[in-house]
């Protein structure tokens, strides 16, 4: 190798900038000539850094697009799994909530036979309880569970100018009474059996047949109403009252008669044993079934035992006539 040679290889190397003579000062030919041999005759891209070739990154990239997709494919899986849980989360709940409504309306239903059971039971007591009672008063004298069942019906009527009895006809407050226990007052008031105090307003009467329909305001329990037409001779009766200003008494007696005529000449009274005074006026009298069958109402002056009832199918029939004209409608 020849000394320009070698200075041209070191200049390569080292850059151009270097001294000619400084490379070579030292330099003798052997060291040249082994420099020379250790040298590879590569062109200058030898001395480079490696570069990455395409193929590689192709394979890479490849890598990379393999990556995105399992990525996106497992998120999409996992997407559907998802919602499938869902799904069967909101079946499952779905299905629960109708199995329970069907258990409400299951226990609602047997809830309801329950109480209808019971309320049956009970209606059938108090029928018992009833039967009972009529039973014991129709043989024999005592009358203990037809008035306990009544009296509760039957009020006190206390006006301005005289004192009468009177009983509830409804529950929500009519009072049926004999006319002439309102004849010249200003104003009435009624005790009912608990001692409760009302203000009663008069809704009409009629003054042939004795009879007057009054109204006080609330719930109250009201005594039936029999069938006169069927009552029979020597039936056995209480009437009710406050005789003499002795509030809720009773006493007892039979039907002596029937259709007698009172003071306005119509065949519409019965007769009866049963002790009646001043104070039982428009007071009930209640047959053996716990029915009223008349409305007490006058007694012959100086006779004993005899006293009078207006049958209660007239009564009834004047008091629709009566409501009929003020309130548009019957009642009973």
């Amino acid at each position: 190798m020849k000394r320009s040679e070698a200075a041209y290889v070191i200049r390569y190397i080292t850059g151009p900038n270097i001294n000619d003579n400084l490379i070579f000062l030292n330099l003798p030919n052997y060291h040249i000539f082994k420099f020379h041999k250790l040298l590879k005759p590569a062109t200058p891209h030898n001395f480079m850094k490696p570069r990455i070739e395409s193929k590689s990154i192709k394979i890479l990239a490849v890598l990379i697009v393999i990556l995105i997709i399992s990525q996106g494919l497992t998120i999409y899986f996992l997407i559907i799994k998802t919602e499938q849980s869902l799904n069967a989360v909101k079946n499952a709940e779905t299905s629960l909530n109708s199995e329970i409504e069907s258990n409400k309306i299951e226990i609602q239903s047997q809830i309801n036979e329950i109480t209808n059971s019971l309320n049956s039971i009970t209606l059938s007591q108090s029928d018992m309880q009833k039967q009972v009672s009529q039973i014991k008063a129709s043989t024999s004298s005592d009358f203990s569970g037809i008035i306990e069942e009544n009296i509760k019906g039957v009020v006190t009527i206390q006006t301005n100018v005289a004192q009468g009895t009177g009983f509830l006809i409804t529950d929500d407050g009519y009072i049926m009474t004999n006319a002439h226990v309102l004849s010249g007052a200003r104003y009435a008031n009624i005790y009912a059996y608990d001692s409760e105090k009302y203000s009663a307003s008069l809704i009409g009467y009629d003054s042939n047949l004795d009879v007057a329909l009054l109204k006080i305001s609330g719930t109250f329990n009201k005594i039936a109403l029999g069938d006169s037409d069927s009552v029979r001779l020597g039936e056995k009766v209480i009437a009710i009252g406050n005789p003499l200003g002795l509030s809720f008494s009773t006493s007892e007696g039979i039907i002596s008669a029937r259709d007698r005529e009172g003071s306005n000449n119509l065949p519409y009274y019965f007769q009866t044993d049963a002790s009646l005074n001043p104070g039982n006026s428009g007071g009930p009298l209640i047959n053996t079934r716990g029915e009223v069958i008349g409305i007490n109402n006058f007694k012959i002056s100086g006779g004993e035992s005899l006293g009078f009832a207006l049958e209660i199918n007239y009564a009834r029939e004047k008091v629709n006539q009566i409501t009929l004209k003020e309130l548009n409608s019957t009642i009973i």
